[in-house]
This record gives structure tokens, sequence and C-alpha cells, in this order.
């Protein structure tokens, strides 16, 4: 078996001559989307901060009654959120959903446009499935190198990171929601005359809302997921004390700040959760 180990194919040294050959000729695009991925989570971090957080809690609490038209969703948010200032540890849950709004932001304008030519194009989804799975499957510190290497240390590569876990799953969803679409329903349209314009927004978006929204729910809790990985490349957020708990064998802190994260999953859970009528 010696000979097989000598011939080793240079998977290695072929991925790093890739990212050195990107970090020095693409620097003006790294620059780039660094400057506008940090004034996008400057801007989310600044309306989630400044204000009170009292007032902030509010926002969310109306916002859920809006979505959810029931008291009770609505109600578990404030109580969540207050749970959290009780906690002392609202700089913190600012900070992830700073990453959770930015990572949705990203992959759902990213993910449903490409979920929508996938649906349409057979082929394009055929060759894009293994990338999608190579996406969701390598390890997630594998993705933390080259952020580091190409963003530097902080939010932007923790969020490049969840970016690159979390977007499969929103270009599924909205694939599964579109091309799902009954054909008796097409018919119709084309038969009153739409365009393939019109058949898309009232017609195909309309139907497959229910699995865009699932795919935005997902994306959430697969950024959330993320939040302690993110830590590790000087993101700030919960997964700050996990991390420090973890260091230090603090039982205490670990439990503190996970059951945050879980309050927040919740929160954010039934905040977005569509029901079937």
């Amino acid at each position: 078996m010696e000979w097989l180990t000598e011939n080793k194919i240079p998977v290695g040294d072929v991925a790093e001559t890739a990212f050195d050959w990107l970090q020095i000729n693409g620097a003006f695009f790294f620059d780039a989307m660094s400057d506008f991925l940090e004034a996008l989570i400057d801007g989310i971090l600044w309306v989630l901060q400044t204000p009170h957080p009292l007032v902030v809690v509010l926002a969310f609490t109306a916002l859920t009654y809006f979505l959810q038209r029931s008291w009770k969703p609505a109600l578990l948010t404030f109580f969540g959120f207050l749970f959290i200032l009780n906690q002392d540890y609202w700089e913190e849950t600012t900070e992830s959903l700073t990453l959770v709004l930015s990572a949705c932001v990203v992959c759902m304008g990213i993910g449903v446009p490409i979920g929508i030519a996938a649906a349409h194009r057979p082929r394009l989804y055929a060759a894009m499935r293994p990338v999608l799975d190579l996406m969701q499957t390598l390890p997630t510190f594998v993705y933390l190198i080259p952020a580091i290497v190409f963003f530097g240390i902080g939010l932007v590569p923790g969020l490049i990171a969840t970016v690159i876990f979390v977007l499969p799953a929103p270009i599924r969803l909205t694939h599964l929601g579109v091309s799902s679409t009954p054909q008796p329903l097409l018919e119709a349209a084309q038969a009153f005359g739409a365009t393939g314009r019109q058949t898309l927004w009232k017609v195909e978006l309309p139907y497959a809302f229910p699995q865009i929204m699932a795919g935005l729910n997902q994306t959430i809790m697969l950024s959330l997921s993320m939040v302690v990985i993110a830590a590790l490349v000087g993101a700030d957020g919960l997964g700050v004390p996990v991390v420090r708990a973890l260091n230090q064998v603090n039982t205490s802190l670990g439990f503190e700040s996970g059951f945050i994260i879980v309050v927040v999953a919740i929160v954010l859970d039934r905040m977005l959760r569509v029901e079937k009528k």
C-alpha cells in the first residue's frame, strides 16, 4: 500500500495554491465585500443597540404579533427577551442577532434567486447538487481558514463561514417550493395569457411562499448554530461566553450562555413559523 500513499493526490496543495492566487489577485474584490458586510453589520448593530433595550423588546413583540396574528407567540417573545435582560446577556444577544440577521439578508438575497433559477432549469440544479452537498457536509471549521485569510478576524469572517454553511438551505427549499407548483395552476396562468414573469410572481412564488419561509427559518436556526464557531475567529456574541466557559471548564457560565442561545432560537422560530392551514 506504500505506492498508493507515495502517489498522493495533492488536494491540500492545490487548495492552498488556489487560495494564495485568490488572495493576491482578488484583493480588491474581497476588500469591497468586507466593506459592504461591515457596513451591513454596523447598521444592524446600531439599530439593535442604540435604542433602550425595552424599546427593542417591544418592537420584536409587535413584529411577532403582526406576523403571527396571535398573542401567544408575542407573549413568548416578550418574556423570552425579558429573561435575556434578566440574565444580563443583552449585548451579546444583539451581537449574535446581528450575525444571524446579516446571514439572513445575504443568504436569502442570494439563495432565493438561485433556487428559482434552479427550479426552472433542472440541469442547473443537477450540477449544483454536489456543490450544495459539499457546502453542508464539509466541517465548518474548514471554512474559517480561508475566511481568516481573506477577511482577517471579527464578525465578517464569521459571517462568511456562516453564509457558506447556511446558503444551501434557502436554495433547496426555494427550489422545492417553486418546482412543486401544480401543473394545472401553471396551465391556467398560461391560458389567461400570463407572461413568464407574471407566472413567477403571481403563481409560483405565492405557492412556494411557505417553503421560502421555511428556508428563512432554517437559515436562522443554522446561523444560530454557528455563533460558537464564529466566536473562534473573533466574532462577538453569545459564542464568546460559551468558548470562555469551555476554556475555564465553567459549568455555570456554559449553561447560562447555552440556555440563552436556546431561548433566542425558540423566540425566532415562533416569530417566523408559518402554520399550514
